[in-house]
């Protein structure tokens, strides 16, 4: 497995895959082909059905536009690259408008790119074991936890990383808390995270935990929604559950910040390994892979807060997915919101609830994490590709694009 460095990105929303994968694509072949006379960039598949909502032209042509020479997006959403359903071909024309060189490329979820030639190029894999199986048997073999594993694996200067993460995380808790008004786009929806903050201060304790959770995860997915600094945990459109699980933690328990590097730690290990053996792009497995994935993160990151063993810490993450099975990307109007928005904050609060579960058992149960990751590939491909972020099934169905 690679880093989880490659998992945890720190960027601007609305879509790791259709946002900061498009842009990061797009600044590495100016990078190569700054003297082009002009641009072509088509869009392929699920990236062009919801890329207007996305805002993946946009993220495009602020790169390119630094050239300052002509740029045409084409949108071809009925093509779907054999690859991945995330496909885009970059072209450099010439002075005569044909094309120089040409360049296919994947956004295959949490900002990540994947090409021909990319092995060459990436940091390459740093983790010996890539199951859950084995690192948990290695962990209860050698009284190691999680994330001192992520440690030995990725030297001591994760740390520095996390803490970046950490602090990227908790600002946008804080900006999302702190804002009204409405969000971006024609749904015309209303910011909810400060009204729900307001609101939870006047339960008692069980339902205020309850509502400020929903208030967190809330913040940072409305600021996902409005195009605000976030950390993908897995993806930009599952980045309000690990830190909003997380804050809620760290401000009702008085954590310290190194315990909260290591729960990231953990929770970043949870999300490589179905990274490195599944997917965690909503185009290519549905929902199921980005806020199923981020609920399995934040349970984890939970039970190792509260001294779950290396098996509860496993059990909890297992729940976290296993209950979300089968849930399609059906994005509204392409727009990160409808149902994405509420089921951040849903999650969040089934994370809290599968570390209790995990909590009064031994850990031990039939169905391993492993195991579930391969169904939920499986699940993924089986599913109807008008389920899997096109914008024109499930609750997206009826609903104009943008």
């Amino acid at each position: 497995m690679r880093s989880i460095r490659e998992l945890y990105r720190i960027g601007t929303g609305p879509s790791s895959s259709h946002t900061m994968g498009p842009r990061k694509a797009a600044e590495i072949f100016l990078s190569r082909h700054a003297g082009a006379k002009g641009f072509e960039v088509t869009l392929y598949g699920s990236l062009a059905a919801t890329g207007k909502g996305h805002m993946t032209d946009d993220a495009i042509l602020d790169v390119l536009s630094h050239a300052n020479v002509p740029v045409n997006i084409v949108w071809k959403p009925e093509i779907f690259l054999p690859y991945h359903p995330n496909g885009m071909k970059f072209a450099a024309l010439n002075s005569v408008g044909f094309p120089e060189d040409e360049w296919t490329v994947y956004s295959v979820g949490g900002g990540a790119l994947e090409y021909e030639g990319m092995a060459h190029e990436s940091s390459g894999e740093i983790y010996n074991m890539d199951s859950m199986t084995e690192i948990k048997n290695y962990c209860e073999r050698t009284g190691h936890t999680y994330w001192e594993y992520v440690e030995h694996c990725e030297g001591p200067g994760i740390y520095d990383f996390l803490r970046e993460v950490w602090e990227a995380m908790k600002a946008a808790v804080e900006r999302g808390i702190n804002r009204d008004g409405r969000l971006p786009g024609p749904l015309n929806l209303k910011r909810k995270a400060l009204n729900y903050y307001v609101k939870a201060g006047g339960y008692r304790d069980n339902l205020r935990s309850r509502g400020l959770v929903f208030a967190y995860a809330l913040a940072v997915s409305e600021e996902n929604a409005s195009g605000g600094v976030i950390v993908t945990a897995p993806t930009c459109g599952s980045s309000g559950v690990v830190p909003g699980v997380l804050y809620h933690l760290w401000k009702s328990r008085d954590f310290s910040e190194m315990q909260m590097l290591h729960a990231l730690a953990t929770a970043g290990l949870v999300g490589n390994i179905v990274k490195h053996n599944a997917s965690i792009s909503g185009a290519d497995v549905g929902c199921q892979g980005e806020v199923g994935v981020a609920c399995a993160m934040a349970a984890a990151a939970a039970s190792q807060l509260f001294g779950g063993s290396a098996a509860q810490i496993e059990y909890a993450a297992e729940m976290g997915l296993e209950h979300h099975l089968g849930m399609t990307c059906d994005p509204v109007c392409g727009l990160v919101q409808i149902p994405c928005i509420e089921r951040n904050a849903y999650a969040a609060a089934r994370a809290l609830d599968a570390n209790i579960y995990a909590s009064f058992t031994d850990g031990v149960h039939r169905v391993s994490f492993d195991k579930l990751v391969k169904v939920m590939k499986e699940t993924g491909h089986d599913l109807p590709s008008l389920y899997k972020e096109t914008g024109t099934g499930g609750l997206a169905k009826d609903y104009e694009q943008m």
